[in-house]
């Protein structure tokens, strides 16, 4: 079963104007992407960082919603010093503290993709090794093999 991290930009990508139409596909993928981890399909990896990032949020559906997600994961990452020093690493190509913090968490957890919205974080860890990075119709089109070889 492959692994997935999604980012908090990711979880909120619901919650974001539906007017634009890649922010309706990658709701619309990020939406198939969950129906998969419920129906086990591919499993989830949840973070530290995702509860302490979640718990900002400053709209209380919203947090549950999120939130709920936790308990769906094949596996938690916690904030260990192996996490934190990959975070540093990944911060020094000039991710924040949250996003290095993510990437981190899904390479610990061995994730096939980390998932995002942000433009930025997937310019500056695009062809990095350690993780493969997607927005959410790529991953879905990697999810369901929509290009086999």
């Amino acid at each position: 079963m492959q692994l997935i991290y999604l980012d908090m930009c990711c979880f909120n990508r619901p919650y974001d104007d539906q007017n634009q139409s890649r922010i309706r596909l990658e709701t619309e993928a990020k939406l198939i992407i969950q129906k998969k981890v419920k129906q086990r399909e591919c499993g989830l990896l949840w973070s530290s960082t995702l509860d302490f990032e979640c718990q900002k949020n400053p709209f209380a559906e919203h947090r549950l919603a999120i939130t709920r997600w936790r308990y769906l994961a094949e596996r938690i990452i916690f904030a260990t010093p192996e996490v934190v020093a990959t975070a540093h690493r990944f911060a020094s190509f000039g991710l924040s503290n949250y996003d290095a913090l993510h990437v981190a968490s899904a390479i610990e957890g061995k994730a096939d993709f980390f998932i995002t919205t942000d433009d930025r974080i997937h310019k500056k860890i695009s062809g990095n090794r350690e993780i493969q990075v997607a927005f959410p119709n790529n991953a879905l089109a990697a999810l369901e093999n929509w290009y086999e070889d």
